[in-house]
């Protein structure tokens, strides 16, 4: 298994759980509120987070499916990064948003050059 494969399933399950938990919990349903954003906001998030999981657990199927899911879930941490940084969050509770930014457009360009 390639490491750029490794990579899309951690970062699959990974979003599997996190959408989840943003449907379900009552803790992100309080972060959320933190954050200024409506239970529609939270819950399209949680949608969009489940979805992009999904395509990437099936990228050996769809390559474009899979490239169009990290771009998506890396735009997401994107906008979760700047919504932290908006209610002046410490780089410490901001940086998994960083991170999973980085690592889902590194997986979307890597993709990109496959297809």
């Amino acid at each position: 298994m390639s490491v750029l494969s490794l990579l899309i399933y951690f970062s699959g399950i990974a979003f599997l759980f996190f959408g989840v938990t943003c449907l379900v919990t009552p803790r992100m349903k309080m972060e959320f509120t933190r954050f200024g954003l409506s239970t529609l906001q939270r819950q399209i998030t949680g949608v969009f987070q489940v979805a992009g999981a999904i395509g990437l657990l099936i990228y050996s199927y769809n390559l474009t499916i899979a490239t169009v899911a990290a771009a998506g879930l890396s735009l997401l941490m994107f906008l979760g990064f700047i919504i932290r940084m908006r209610i002046k969050d410490s780089i410490y509770d901001s940086s998994p948003a960083f991170i999973f930014m980085v690592l889902n457009g590194i997986i979307a360009y890597k993709l990109w050059l496959i297809i």
